[in-house]
């Protein structure tokens, strides 16, 4: 995707937009998790959202490079997220209307990887995406994709 265009764009299912300019935000963990047990998606730090007509618009980030320093921190720590699915070209600074952002793409899991989760618990850390929100998985939902891991069809 090509951001240079910004205010094209709309959160949804598969874009999540952050303002991050006071560090990385705690929901981070969250979208990360529902995009890769769903269809993937993008995370855009220095982004906000206008609540009027819910254009995407850059703010003055402080500090990308620390923004992506403290998230590649987070993705390789498993107390923080169970697995890091992410190559190296998935995180990347862009420049829009002469600011600087942070896009993450996140792929979509394999199904052996499923699910991804946060905290250390599955059943309390597993998220998917519906329309704009991340929604923690119930149970139910968390047990059908370890068995699909397994290989188990359900």
């Amino acid at each position: 995707m090509n951001f240079s265009s910004l205010n094209k764009y709309r959160e949804n299912k598969r874009i999540e937009a952050k303002k991050a300019t006071g560090g990385l935000p705690r929901s981070i963990w969250e979208t990360y998790s529902a995009f890769a047990n769903t269809s993937g998606g993008v995370i855009l730090l220095g982004v906000l959202e206008d609540k009027t007509d819910r254009t995407l618009y850059p703010v003055d980030l402080p500090d990308p490079q620390r923004l992506i320093a403290q998230f590649l921190d987070g993705i390789n720590d498993t107390r923080v997220v169970n697995r890091n699915i992410l190559k190296k070209s998935d995180v990347r600074v862009d420049v829009v209307d002469g600011k600087e952002i942070v896009v993450i793409r996140v792929p979509r899991a394999k199904r052996i990887e499923k699910p991804i989760f946060i905290g250390g618990n599955p059943f309390s850390g597993t998220y998917t995406r519906i329309n704009d929100a991340d929604i923690r998985c119930d149970e139910e939902e968390v047990k059908k994709m370890l068995l699909e891991a397994k290989g188990v069809n359900i």
